[in-house]
């Protein structure tokens, strides 16, 4: 077990979270029950199932949490995406949101292959 703020790859999460957050307000307010929460929904996960992973005891349950958080973000991946088709998230918003995307995937994966070892 360890506290979850203390991990590099949950403040990102976080950071992300708040993020997402910003973009989704000027969403269209049809969306608010589409993609508007869904998009928030799946953010949020991410950060969620890590803190829930740190206070599991075995570094076989901590693993298996990170694998979900892993897979919140290929959501929010997505759903960025799906927003931008839909011009809901102008290119250059889109742009930041990714790489922070893609830099939480990539930490996340390097931390379930060493948890796993």
């Amino acid at each position: 077990m360890q506290n979850f703020k203390d991990l590099l790859l949950w403040q990102e999460a976080h950071q992300l979270t708040l993020n997402i957050y910003e973009a989704s307000r000027t969403f269209p307010k049809e969306e608010v029950f589409g993609i508007t929460s869904q998009i928030r929904r799946a953010a949020v996960s991410i950060p969620c199932n890590i803190a829930e992973g740190c206070g599991r005891y075995t570094s076989k349950d901590f693993a298996n949490f990170l694998q979900i958080a892993l897979g919140s973000t290929n959501e929010t991946d997505y759903l960025t995406l799906l927003a931008r088709d839909l011009d809901h998230l102008p290119e250059k918003q889109f742009i930041v949101l990714q790489e922070k995307i893609n830099k939480i995937r990539a930490m996340n994966i390097n931390l379930i292959e060493k948890v796993r070892k």
